[in-house]
């Protein structure tokens, strides 16, 4: 296996057929025909399937496709690495970044990383974990900065913990059921919430089951973006469940009101989530480092902002 070969495959999965791919590489058609047809030979198993509409995969072709991304991305780091000794810094960094995050330590590790690595083409992706996920996985994202369930972390990711981040189920401030004392009480009403395309039964479980209540599954709204779900609380009633910090984060400041329940929530850990062992280049190291300091940073202030911000965070390192 080859690594024009792999660099055939992926091109040919993401321009949908070989002429493309030939002129996305700057090879001739031929050459990526052959590079493919070497490919299946040597593993001996059908990976495409051609037809005069385009190409496709099959299922051996598509779990190659996923290692081959893989393998070209750290191969893209290693090089990226090796440019940076010689004294250019240059590449590409993709970081998924929770959107809590981004409401409120972006903008200055931003600053402080283009200060630090100016060359670097950088692109970041404000998503939702279950969002993020996927992306992580197939090797579109470096890595991310948000929370995974324990039980993924320890079959695909690594995680480095950063903060615990309170949660709480939250309302407009306004919202008729504003001072109710029990998720009970909420169970007619429509709910804004993110989970992974597998995750709705343990979200139910958690926010409502464990507490003896039952709630109608309709009465769920999967917001994939932090936008849809503000628009949703904000302007349609509904409730969600969200880390607690967002209160004191500048959009929604004195917007959203935390319910004080009788059932509570457990803490949440903020992390940084790697594929298990990949290996972070240069730029990711540096973002990274970035990130902590500007979070350290405000850990240590005496400002009013950041001592609310903090009430319900716990910094980890």
């Amino acid at each position: 296996m080859k690594i024009h070969q792999l660099q055939a495959l992926v091109a040919s999965a993401e321009t949908g057929s070989i002429r493309a791919a030939a002129r996305s590489l700057g090879i001739s058609q031929a050459a990526v025909t052959r590079s493919l047809r070497e490919l299946e030979a040597a593993e001996q198993l059908p990976l495409l399937i051609r037809a005069p509409e385009g190409i496709s995969f099959t299922e051996y072709g598509k779990t190659l496709l996923t290692h081959a991304r893989l393998v070209l991305n750290q191969l893209e780091h290693a090089q990226n690495d090796l440019a940076r000794f010689r004294g250019r810094a240059e590449g590409r960094l993709s970081v998924g970044v929770t959107p809590w995050i981004t409401l409120t330590f972006l903008a200055e590790t931003v600053l402080l990383f283009r200060k630090r690595m100016p060359d670097i083409q950088l692109e970041l992706f404000e998503s939702l974990m279950a969002v993020a996920q996927p992306l992580l996985r197939a090797g579109d994202m470096d890595f991310v900065i948000g929370q995974l369930h324990p039980s993924t972390a320890t079959q695909e990711f690594s995680c480095e913990p950063v903060l615990n981040y309170e949660t709480a189920v939250m309302v407009r401030r306004g919202h008729p059921r504003q001072h109710c004392r029990s998720v009970h009480e909420l169970l007619d009403q429509d709910w804004a919430l993110n989970f992974a395309p597998d995750g709705q039964d343990a979200l139910i479980e958690y926010l409502f089951t464990r507490h003896g209540a039952q709630i109608e599954a309709s009465r769920i709204v999967r917001a994939q973006s932090l936008g849809t779900l503000q628009m949703l609380v904000e302007r349609a009633d509904m409730c969600t469940w969200c880390p607690t910090v967002l209160q004191t984060a500048p959009l929604f400041q004195g917007q959203l009101v935390a319910l004080a329940l009788n059932e509570k929530f457990d803490s949440r850990q903020l992390s940084i989530v790697t594929r298990r062992n990949s290996t972070l280049g240069g730029a990711a190291r540096c973002f990274i480092e970035c990130l902590l300091q500007v979070i350290r940073k405000h850990a240590r202030s005496a400002r009013k902002e950041d001592l609310a911000l903090f009430d319900t965070l716990t910094l980890l390192v």
